[in-house]
């Protein structure tokens, strides 16, 4: 029985999770009515609000789970990457409770928790591959067994979720722009040419730095000639080059490196555009199962990462009383 803690951004989630797959509560309170106005998450704000929720939404978890502090068998938090005022929240709230308690304590990566967030539906079967896409990360990681993560390509500039939100901004439209973007893009048809960045032949790697500014471009080109764009045009050919080069590529390395199954994670896994292409594309790939996780657990939520708390568990792996937040840490080094 494990109880998990994730505040790396702008949710402060609490979850408890039982045998490592079945969710007995998973509790979050949500920042975006208060970052909207600044089209983006404010740091200092969200410590502030992760600081006032937190003792609420672990104590909803564990009385939606029915699940006293003396049954829980560990303790799992995000200790990185994120925000390092948001994380320290949640480390110095799972640190007072296993110390006065004497329950283990377990560091988390947060994108180890996208990751195991799929557990929470099927059984991962290995070796098997991860496309993460997210606000700050877009990585293919490769999974040999539990607890082994091998980043074979990642962004080299904006991560998808980043480029979304900034296309989002520049289509006036509001904070989260990704969710918007999508919904805009069912409306459209992807007429207008933007470019893919596919890199050097064979790389795994992400550019989205170089679509985001071509549409930019096109905009401003657009009004400068008195000319109007559909934004649902521009959004849906957005979408349409976003999601050509994640399905490609994740098809190109499910093939080279022959999984049994690609994971989709990730708050971005959430983009309806992108979960109906991987659907399409893994049609000529039955051997290969793909896992997408609902909704709720592809957005920041602390069921994920007491999944992930859970493998480690039972790896015999602890944190200790010194243990601190890390904005920056390296899954490949967890």
């Amino acid at each position: 029985m494990i109880l998990g803690i994730e505040t790396s951004c702008d949710e402060t989630a609490a979850a408890v999770i039982k045998n490592g797959k079945e969710i007995l509560s998973n509790v979050v309170a949500s920042q975006i009515e208060s970052h909207k106005r600044f089209g983006g998450v404010v740091p200092e704000l969200a410590s502030r609000h992760h600081v006032e929720q937190i003792t609420i939404v672990i104590e909803e978890a564990l009385r939606e789970a029915g699940v006293p502090l003396t049954e829980l068998d560990g303790i799992a938090v995000t200790e990185g990457p994120g925000l390092v005022g948001a994380l320290l929240v949640g480390v110095n709230a799972a640190k007072a409770l296993a110390f006065a308690h004497n329950i283990p304590l377990i560091p988390v990566h947060h994108i180890a928790g996208h990751i195991y967030a799929n557990r929470l539906i099927a059984e991962l079967k290995f070796p098997l591959l991860a496309l993460v896409v997210s606000g700050g990360h877009t990585e293919l990681v490769y999974m040999e067994k539990h607890g082994s993560f091998q980043v074979i390509g990642e962004t080299l500039d904006d991560a998808a979720g980043e480029a979304y939100d900034k296309v989002a901004r520049t289509l006036k439209l509001p904070y989260p722009g990704g969710p918007h973007i999508d919904r805009l893009a069912q409306e459209g048809n992807p007429v207008i040419d933007l470019p893919r960045a596919w890199l050097e032949e064979g790389s795994y790697d992400f550019s989205f730095s170089g679509l985001k500014s071509a549409v930019i471009n096109t905009l401003h080109n657009a009004e400068q000639r008195g000319e109007t764009i559909a934004r649902e045009d521009l959004a849906a050919s957005f979408q349409a080059s976003v999601v050509e080069v994640l399905t490609q590529k994740t098809l190109r390395a499910a093939k080279e490196f022959q999984v049994h199954q690609v994971l989709l994670a990730g708050g971005v896994a959430a983009n309806h555009g992108l979960r109906t292409a991987l659907q399409e594309a893994f049609c000529i790939l039955p051997e290969v199962e793909l896992v997408i996780p609902p909704l709720k657990l592809c957005t920041d939520n602390a069921a994920m990462i007491a999944a992930a708390g859970t493998v480690l568990f039972e790896q015999g792996k602890r944190g200790k009383m010194d243990l601190n937040a890390y904005p920056g840490l390296d899954i490949e080094s967890f």
